[in-house]
């Protein structure tokens, strides 16, 4: 019965639930440039929406579908925010991550950092007013 499930794995080569080496796709050096390039385009634009005081890093790293993107943002008080992704290889042309999706990215991830310093100051805040 598992031997005809695509997790069923291939002996010796393949374990049980893991995904073959050739079903995983492999970047280009052009395509580990665009990517890189895109992601720090994404950490840039969030860098833009926040003060100094916020960390903004990314990272790439290889999932069991291909190439793994993660941006996350330290705000100065509250938890770190972070949004993950893997882009879609086989529709890109110039950029792996359109500029649209950069920006969404980008304002969601502000937002959020934003949020959580909010949240984490306000109760210790006293209103002036009601």
């Amino acid at each position: 019965m598992n031997g005809n499930t695509p997790y069923a794995g291939l002996p010796g080569e393949t374990g049980a639930g893991q995904r073959a080496a050739a079903d995983i796709p492999d970047l280009s050096s052009t395509q580990k440039r665009r990517l890189n390039r895109d992601v720090s385009r994404i950490a840039a634009r969030t860098r833009e929406f926040l003060p100094k005081e916020y960390i903004v890093d990314a990272d790439i790293s290889s999932g069991h579908t291909g190439p793994q993107v993660t941006v996350a943002v330290q705000p100065p008080v509250g938890h770190t925010v972070s949004a993950g992704f893997t882009p879609d290889l086989e529709d890109a042309a110039e950029e792996l991550i359109t500029a649209d999706e950069r920006n969404e990215v980008a304002r969601g991830l502000a937002a959020s950092a934003a949020l959580q310093v909010k949240q984490a100051v306000s109760n210790n805040v006293t209103p002036t007013a009601k």
